[in-house]
């Protein structure tokens, strides 16, 4: 029988949730060339509260769960989730090890060191980790930690530029180390807007704008609520869709109390280009983004967003051209999202141009080619230096 010599990669993630990560794998496991490459993916349970949200039945990805592997800190179970990985990579002998997220990052690169398999290792940073989301301490034993792994890396690869001169500033890998890969990302087919409003229970000529994201600290739903009631101080008759979860929903519930016939909560739904779709304008209100998938998905439906300006934003919305970026200050927010709202032609002018630059720019099929090119570089690398050797 003929060896298999296809290019073996395990590709390892923390979870299979709603968000970026998940959503790039997705785009991966359906569309990598299968006859040149042995995909298998590795990846912890998923968390009771978010339910599994990556789709692969139309994959023939091979998919391996591993007890341990999740987002929280547990020593043991991390401990556990290692050996078992090691035992992984042993078994497979993958060309490369692809890592995604800081548990999974950390574990699967160690765990890639203390097999003894000269695999190439590469870990991908999808957002701005170094901001917003740890204490002083945690934050500093988070760089030190991703210095010493960089040290045993082949290739870091960031979502945006803006991502990659973070790192580099916080002394974590070296310049040519990194790959920039933006997003791709796949919408379903964008219903008409009258369409998606009566789906919604929506009025068919009011004001509407939109929020799609967890309800989490770092992207602020306060801050949403806050321009929102600015916003209803000018538009009286807006109306503000939020399409998401986490744990500042209840919170949210109840600043929304005094204008909550303007809300509806929607929950977390699959057919989000129905949510865009009704929708005059998108936005986000985050303190600290990577390159937000809400941001390319509006785009792709032909909806203009208003974001702070953070994180790799900019990379996404061309301010002026496809959306407006703004302060983290909710007036300066509200005050663009009345903008929009009062001039119907600009917003129209607007979302023709984001859709044509984000199909351009973020399509499914451009993250498979920019991948499978960094898979052959790779193992290319490593047999140059053993000829070398």
């Amino acid at each position: 029988m003929k060896p298999d010599s296809r290019i073996r990669v395990m590709e390892i993630i923390a979870r299979l949730n709603v968000g970026g990560p998940a959503t790039q794998v997705a785009g991966l496991c359906e569309r990598l060339n299968q006859a040149e490459f042995d995909h298998r993916l590795y990846t912890g349970h998923v968390d009771a509260d978010e339910g599994d949200h990556l789709d692969l039945k139309a994959s023939t990805v091979q998919v391996r769960r591993v007890a341990g592997l999740g987002r929280a800190v547990k020593p043991l179970d991390d401990f556990r989730a290692l050996l078992r990985l090691r035992a992984a990579v042993r078994d497979f002998r993958p060309h490369v090890v692809h890592t995604r997220t800081a548990k999974a990052g950390a574990l699967g690169r160690l765990a890639s060191l203390l097999s003894g398999v000269g695999a190439a290792r590469v870990h991908v940073f999808h957002g701005h980790l170094l901001h917003g989301y740890f204490s002083p301490a945690k934050r500093a034993l988070y760089v030190r930690s991703e210095r010493f792994l960089a040290s045993r890396s082949d290739r870091l690869v960031t979502v945006g530029v803006r991502v990659r001169d973070d790192l580099l500033e916080a002394g974590i890998g070296r310049p040519e180390q990194y790959v920039v890969i933006r997003p791709g990302v796949q919408l379903g087919p964008v219903p008409d807007r009258s369409a998606a409003r009566l789906a919604l229970g929506l009025p068919p000529d009011a004001p509407v704008v939109t929020y799609v994201g967890r309800l989490t600290q770092i992207k602020r739903p306060d801050r949403f609520v806050a321009a929102a009631r600015a916003v209803l101080q000018r538009v009286p008759d807006c109306h503000f869709l939020v399409c998401g979860g986490g744990e500042l929903q209840e919170q949210l519930e109840r600043s929304i109390q005094s204008v909550r016939r303007s809300f509806h909560l929607l929950g977390w739904r699959k057919d989000v280009e129905t949510v865009y779709s009704a929708a005059d304008v998108v936005l986000l209100t985050s303190d600290n983004e990577g390159t937000p998938l809400t941001l390319i998905e509006a785009g792709m439906a032909g909806r203009p967003s208003i974001s702070t300006r953070v994180g790799s934003v900019a990379e996404i919305v061309k301010d002026g051209e496809t959306g407006l970026l703004a302060s983290t200050d909710a007036g300066q927010l509200a005050e663009s999202t009345v903008r929009l709202l009062s001039d119907p032609t600009l917003a129209r002018r607007m979302g023709e141009a984001a859709r044509d630059w984000t199909n351009a720019s973020f399509s499914v099929d451009r993250l498979v080619a920019d991948t499978e090119a960094l898979y052959r570089s790779l193992v290319q690398d490593r047999r140059d230096r053993l000829v070398a050797a």
